[in-house]
């Protein structure tokens, strides 16, 4: 079965999470997500019968290798959106919200896609000036 928004949401916390501190509990999913514990578990069990996560009650959770790719790519496609927003100029507080409200809509071509039009921009940082001097020139005429 394919994970919805929210089961992705989770799969890249816990991604993340592990990849920070080696490990991720629940505790730390619930403030990370801002979701009550109970929320967190019910999740956990349902990421467990997906094959994502293998869960042992009272002893925590370990991502799959299903589970780790899959995290590993979503926390991808997080940054990979982050880093496109900041070069085209989107507000730092804006940021965070606009990839939440983005990524779970996107196709993994439109990802790659992405990937291509940020690596085009950072290769030659002229073209990050190029593109700051035309919204400048935009914000001028407005």
């Amino acid at each position: 079965m394919p994970p919805t928004p929210s089961m992705e949401d989770y799969i890249e916390r816990i991604y993340a999470l592990i990849e920070e501190k080696g490990y991720a509990r629940v505790s730390d999913l619930a403030e990370s997500l801002e979701v009550h514990p109970s929320s967190v578990t019910k999740m956990i069990q349902k990421l467990d019968k997906g094959k994502y996560l293998v869960y042992e009650k009272y002893r925590g959770f370990v991502l799959t290798p299903n589970g780790k790719k899959l995290g590993k790519r979503l926390v991808y496609r997080h940054d990979l959106l982050e880093g496109l927003l900041k070069v085209i100029g989107v507000d730092e507080e804006n940021i965070f919200e606009d990839v939440e409200g983005i990524e779970h809509h996107l196709s993994w071509n439109a990802i790659d896609r992405i990937g291509d039009l940020l690596q085009y921009f950072e290769e030659d940082p002229k073209r990050i000036k190029a593109l700051k001097e035309v919204q400048q020139r935009n914000q001028e005429q407005s």
